[in-house]
């Protein structure tokens, strides 16, 4: 998220151990000022880990709504608690046996999540009845009619205004039932809807001081803005197509992958002109290049609708609402649609965190005069991130917590999208927001008064609702803090969340780009730090995202060559030491980080072929200008630039996952961590893999332990001269394990493997090892995975970039064969039908005086 909280994360082992707390219980000084949900029937017998499984998938009753129930649940009579025999089996309890003194803690926000849900089957059918909100709230058509209800307590009268009454809301004056919810039905007009589709309404109330405001509605559908008029307030738009006008979805979601590849994109600086573009422009031209690149996730970022552009998106102002910018809600239908029928899966970036601090668009604007319990926000300074400049839910009222629940739904169930990106979860899960706060992973920085239950118990309704209504949905979190069991299953006294994001792994990276050089990288450090997380709990992991991008930082491409990218891209010409350096180096950080930092991987639009300038949106500062909030895709469809090399590289270590399945396996071990060799060596499912980051040094006959006995061959080679390397590895040699040591001895073994075989290793380069299954005939590679198959079968995928995509060896066929008269192509023995197909490829291109 832009402007993230602190950047010294820590995600700690669970099996850490660390001092208890001098007082398990000090976390329950807090409770007294939470709304705290009363208490239900007991289930004796029955322990936490029972009853929480007895309520992820409840069935529920279905009641129509005005249920008796207030909004902060002050009101019910209720006095019946669960037994503490009902919390004594916490699953993650024994996973992670030091949380086991917090056991407190676990109990008590288990007991409130139940006891919320069981409300919630008791007045309004269960939550995910509850979580229909949007089908009673706003503008829904009704028996012949429009339906209008808003939740607004302190209001002291109430209107509808809009184009259709000349925004004059005398004759539509709304009626408040005993729950603070204003209402109003307005019949059809001669079988016409009295509210016309696509015509700007608002909500009117006078408040305490007489004052009559117009607010948009809360869960206002869709919202423009008059473009003509410099910084004019948002209007909302009632959004009801005719049948004829609505997309209606015509592909299956895609499988949920073993692994997400997820690609982060800003739908609005997609275009490679300095303007905003469209939801369909970025389906028709951008949607192919992802796939081309072997993506299977797309996680779009600035949906809601959002006032201030430059926002990032962060700062909501209609939750309900798609970026009106970009298009249309059908607009929106037809881009998901699209990439499900690209096989892409696409997950939103929700922000239920804060809101905007705006007040005439933005929720904000109904919290005039009110308490706490009857304004979406916590009131004076709780409600307020002082560093984010925007509003902080009251995550234990009633009616927020339907409020955000049927926004999930509405997502979901109206869009399509396969899952959420949860942004800004640390200053969800803490009463301090991360602020000034390092996260040294002592777990008592967890679980403490500063943890703010509320939250932790809405996000775990949050997960329950998702995976009940799309039980194949991916689920993941923006934390810093590396709270445990964030990602560990509702049942089990977890949060709920698939995957966290590694965000400690950018942060290295850039310590190490500024302050070290290359001597000084540490491959220990290094490795730990791109192996340390969470038992059990998957991390996506990324070099860099949208928020190493932006104006101020720089991304990596940037680090490693600076202002030699714009003068030293060029094939025509030799490469400079400093781009010689920052190609090899940027395919080496990617992949080290894909391979080794987490069960997920996630790249920024753009930075897989190094687009070479930070994101700055229109603003002031800038003469409100759109040239550096877009991407340059001509760079890396220009076949004489060197970007193709990072681009192709990107495409093949995303096409290495989808044939070897690395990212889904649960088999990681690092075997050597070479310091003076600067090399690293690792496991990953049965793939062998060599980092070389020394600046000068190649080994010849280096030593590598690996598990499996047997034959091994090249998958996988970013000195390829298809990557912009120099072709200095041999894709046609066979590497013959030895046995290392006594059989099951681990001690005596080499780098504690009971085999190993010797490669050629050359400086700064990554190669990808694989065992050759002997038992099936090898025949043009058919068992493994080849760049040239790769290129030949993206180019026909990516209409945009045809040429681009054919990537040949820029040298000679003369050159070529003197490295054992061997084409350079990742895992496949080039046949002599191979070296003529190539040789054609490199005629024609030479006709059209595009060769390197």
């Amino acid at each position: 998220m832009l402007g993230s909280l602190s950047l010294l994360a820590a995600t700690p082992f669970a099996f850490r151990s660390f001092s208890p707390s001098p007082n398990n219980n000090r976390f329950l000084s807090s409770a007294i000022n939470h709304q705290i949900a009363k208490q239900l029937a007991t289930e004796s017998g029955r322990g936490s880990q029972k009853l929480l499984r007895r309520h992820v998938f409840p069935v529920y009753r279905r009641v129509s709504y005005g249920s008796p129930i207030s909004a902060v649940m002050t009101d019910d009579s209720s006095t019946v608690t669960t037994s503490e025999e009902d919390t004594q089996n916490i699953g993650i309890l024994d996973i992670d046996s030091a949380l086991r003194q917090f056991k407190d803690h676990f109990q008590y926000r288990i007991k409130k999540y139940v006891d919320q849900k069981n409300l919630f089957e008791n007045y309004e059918g269960g939550l995910e009845e509850f979580a229909k909100g949007y089908l009673r709230f706003g503008f829904n058509r009704e028996e012949d009619g429009i339906v209008y209800r808003e939740w607004a307590p302190p209001a002291q009268e109430a209107q509808v205004v809009g184009d259709f009454n000349g925004w004059d809301g005398s004759n539509h004056k709304m009626e408040k039932n005993e729950f603070g919810v204003w209402s109003i039905k307005i019949p059809d007009s001669e079988g016409n809807p009295a509210i016309p589709h696509n015509s700007r309404v608002k909500f009117r109330f006078k408040h305490g001081d007489g004052v009559w405001v117009d607010r948009m509605p809360a869960w206002i559908k869709y919202a423009t803005v008059d473009p003509t008029r410099f910084g004019a307030p948002y209007d909302g738009v009632h959004w009801d197509p005719p049948p004829s006008e609505r997309y209606e979805f015509k592909y299956p979601r895609p499988p949920k992958p073993k692994a997400p590849r997820i690609y982060e994109a800003h739908v609005g600086m997609s275009s490679s002109e300095p303007r905003i573009n469209s939801y369909r422009e970025f389906a028709d031209d951008v949607l192919p290049r992802i796939q081309a690149n072997n993506y299977n996730t797309v996680q779009l970022m600035a949906v809601m609708e959002h006032s201030y552009y430059a926002s990032f998106g962060y700062h909501v102002t209609n939750f309900f609402s798609v970026s009106s910018r970009s298009g249309t809600p059908e607009d929106l239908k037809y881009l998901i649609d699209k990439a499900h029928s690209l096989g892409l899966r696409v997950l939103m970036d929700v922000v239920h965190s804060h809101a905007s601090n705006n007040v005439t668009d933005g929720l904000n604007g109904f919290d005039v005069g009110q308490s706490s319990q009857e304004s979406y926000f916590h009131t004076g300074e709780r409600g307020y991130h002082k560093l984010w400049d925007s509003r902080l839910f009251n995550y234990g009222n009633w009616e927020v917590l339907r409020f955000l629940l049927s926004n999930l739904r509405w997502w979901l169930e109206e869009f399509k999208f396969d899952g959420f990106r949860f942004d800004g979860v640390t200053s969800m899960l803490y009463h301090h927001h991360g602020i000034n706060m390092p996260f040294t992973g002592d777990y008592n920085e967890y679980f403490s008064d500063a943890t703010d239950v509320d939250a932790v118990v809405y996000l775990m309704l949050a997960n329950s609702l998702i995976n009940s209504i799309l039980p194949d949905a991916t689920v993941i979190a923006e934390d810093v803090s590396g709270m445990p069991g964030l990602g560990r299953p509702v049942s089990e006294g977890g949060i709920g969340f698939d995957y966290r994001l590694a965000m400690a792994i950018p942060d290295k990276w850039i310590d190490y780009l500024k302050n070290k050089n290359d001597e000084e990288w540490s491959m220990t450090d290094l490795s730990c730090s791109l192996t340390n997380r969470r038992y059990t709990e998957k991390c996506i992991s990324y070099a860099e995202s949208h928020d190493q991008s932006i104006v101020g930082d720089k991304t990596i491409a940037f680090f490693l060559m600076d202002k030699e990218m714009y003068s030293g891209m060029s094939c025509l010409t030799d490469a400079s030491p400093t781009i010689d350096r920052g190609i090899a180096l940027h395919k080496m950080i990617h992949f080290i980080t894909m391979a080794l930092g987490g069960e997920g991987y996630l790249n920024f639009m753009g930075n897989e072929f190094g687009h070479p300038e930070w994101i700055d949106f229109p603003r002031e500062g800038n003469g409100w200008s759109y040239e550096k909030c877009r991407r340059q895709w001509t760079l890396v469809d220009t076949d004489h630039l060197r970007y193709k090399f990072m681009n192709a590289f990107d495409r093949a270590m995303n096409a290495l996952d989808d044939k070897f399945s690395f990212l889904s396996s649960t088999k990681q071990i690092v075997s050597c961590t070479d310091e003076e060799n600067k090399v690293i060596v690792f496991e990953r499912g049965d793939l062998v893999f060599v980092f070389n980051f020394h600046s000068e040094n190649t080994y010849d006959g280096y030593k590598v332990g690996c598990d499996l006995p047997g034959k091994y061959r090249v998958a996988l080679d970013s000195d390829a001269w298809e990557f912009g390397g120099h072709g200095r590895v041999g894709h046609d040699v066979d590497h013959f394990t030895s046995p290392e040591g006594i059989p099951g001895v681990p001690e005596t073994n080499f780098n504690n493997r009971p085999n190993s075989f010797k490669v050629l290793s050359p400086a700064r380069t990554c190669v990808v090892y694989y065992k050759v299954d002997e038992s099936v005939e090898e025949t043009n590679g058919i068992n493994v995975i080849s760049v040239s198959e790769t290129l030949e079968m993206d180019a026909s995928k990516q209409k945009n970039a045809e040429e681009s995509a054919i990537l040949i060896l820029p040298r000679l066929i003369m050159e070529i064969k003197k490295i054992h008269k061997k084409l350079m192509i990742v895992t496949q023995p080039v046949s002599m039908r191979n070296c003529k197909k190539m040789e054609q490829s490199r005629k024609i291109l030479k006709n059209q005086q595009l060769l390197c």
